[in-house]
């Protein structure tokens, strides 16, 4: 089974994201930075999504965020799935933090139980077939619309959705183009999907490691 050990985010100042991730998120290994100038502007086709256990946590971890320099795409609110909210970082990575839960059930924390990644794909047919000649078995599929994948205990996860639906769901227009700005650290060797997301390996991902 193919698994996700981290994701590298390319930014304008590695410096600055890494202080702005430790003070929103406190996250570790699984994300990682890189100083990139590459152009890139709008929809950057992906989302970071942090799922935990509560509402109160979701507010935990937003406010936290929007205090380190976020924008609040969507404040914190219930949906038919739980409850949730959207903040753009100041490098521009797009973050979803969500809980299936609708209800407390001890004080708020900043623990988070999963990240996931999804990227906004164009056929989902295609990369769905794509990724599992890859090794990345699927774990949940919703027709066209959504597929998640197995990527194994501990991993970062992997979800597809197609990128007019993804971009609606954060709240912001489906255009943008240029580089995606990020890399995706797996076992599975290096590649580009079909919508140009690039995959490196654990020695590559260390190569590029700036934070």
């Amino acid at each position: 089974m193919t698994s996700i050990a981290s994701v590298t985010l390319e930014v304008a100042d590695p410096c600055a994201a890494r202080d702005f991730y430790t003070s929103a998120f406190g996250l570790g290994s699984q994300l990682r930075l890189r100083a990139s100038g590459a152009p890139t502007t709008g929809f950057r086709g992906f989302t970071l999504s942090l799922v935990v256990s509560q509402p109160a946590d979701v507010g935990a971890l937003i406010d936290a965020a929007v205090d380190a320099g976020a924008a609040t795409l969507k404040p914190a609110a219930k949906s038919l799935w739980g409850y949730g909210g959207v903040v753009r970082a100041p490098d521009g990575t797009i973050w979803q933090v969500a809980s299936s839960s609708k209800k407390d059930t001890r004080p708020a924390t900043r623990r988070i139980d999963e990240i996931v990644l999804l990227l906004g794909v164009l056929d989902m047919a295609e990369s769905k077939k794509f990724y599992v000649a890859r090794g990345l078995p699927v774990a949940k599929s919703f027709g066209s619309k959504y597929v998640e994948f197995a990527t194994g205990p501990g991993s970062v996860k992997l979800a597809l959705y197609k990128r007019r639906g993804l971009a609606k769901v954060v709240g912001v227009s489906p255009d943008g183009t240029g580089s995606h700005r990020i890399t995706v650290g797996g076992d599975s060797g290096s590649f580009t999907d079909p919508d140009g997301f690039a995959w490196a390996t654990a020695s590559e991902t260390e190569a590029l490691r700036t934070g």
